[in-house]
């Protein structure tokens, strides 16, 4: 019998790694092929808030977008694991939102300042343990209103080939945060809008859109 936990955040990550283009209904929604292996990048420490917190629209954008992801928590430090070894190094899993400044993304050809502002990273509501994280329902509503609907079925690269990949490009520190890719669905916020993450056996992650003043 898998026994369930459910911890607080205690504090930050050192670092969130995140992977892109990792749903297969994604990739298919921007007609674009199957990746080899995974495409990652980083969001600084200062991105991170939690449940109930603000976003903030920068004002040099002109479209912030929402992507709701699976958050993979690091338990302790590992590098070089195996795929076959990796759950003995997580911790649990939460709801995240890879908020992205998107026409930032277009303009620049790479993704660093586009997810790296202060706020674009909610992280929550809480860490869950003693859950099979390969079959969870995972949905995002803005404003009330179902705007992306998938399961972590449909990841491309599963969690235990993340986790190794990851580990064996960097250390990996406790609390160190992966986020698995969006599914389906990624669209534009706006000021005053509501957005709540959803994932089956996690809970809820709301926060909500305010101007950076």
């Amino acid at each position: 019998m898998i026994n369930m936990r459910i911890c607080k955040f205690t504090k930050k990550p050192s670092k969130i790694v995140c992977v892109g283009l990792n749903y297969i209904d994604h990739a298919k929604e921007l007609n674009m092929r199957i990746p080899v292996e995974p495409i990652i990048f980083l969001k600084p420490p200062s991105a991170v808030i939690f449940n109930n917190e603000k976003i903030k629209y920068p004002k040099t954008s002109k479209q912030v977008d929402y992507e709701a992801e699976l958050a993979v928590v690091i338990g302790k430090k590992c590098k070089n694991i195996s795929e076959k070894n990796s759950k003995k190094y997580i911790l649990g899993y939460a709801c995240l939102n890879d908020v992205t400044a998107r026409d930032l993304q277009k303009k620049d050809g790479q993704w660093t300042r586009a997810k790296s502002f202060d706020t674009f990273c909610p992280l929550g509501p809480h860490i869950v343990s003693g859950i099979n994280p390969n079959n969870l329902k995972i949905e995002l509503y803005l404003d009330g209103k179902l705007k992306q609907s998938s399961n972590t079925k449909n990841l491309i690269f599963k969690i235990p080939e993340l986790v190794s990949f990851i580990s064996k490009i960097m250390t990996l520190e406790k609390y160190d945060v992966i986020a698995t890719g969006t599914p389906v669905g990624v669209g534009p916020v706006k000021i005053g809008d509501k957005i709540e993450i959803k994932i089956e056996k996690i809970g809820t992650l709301t926060n909500y859109i305010i101007s950076e003043k």
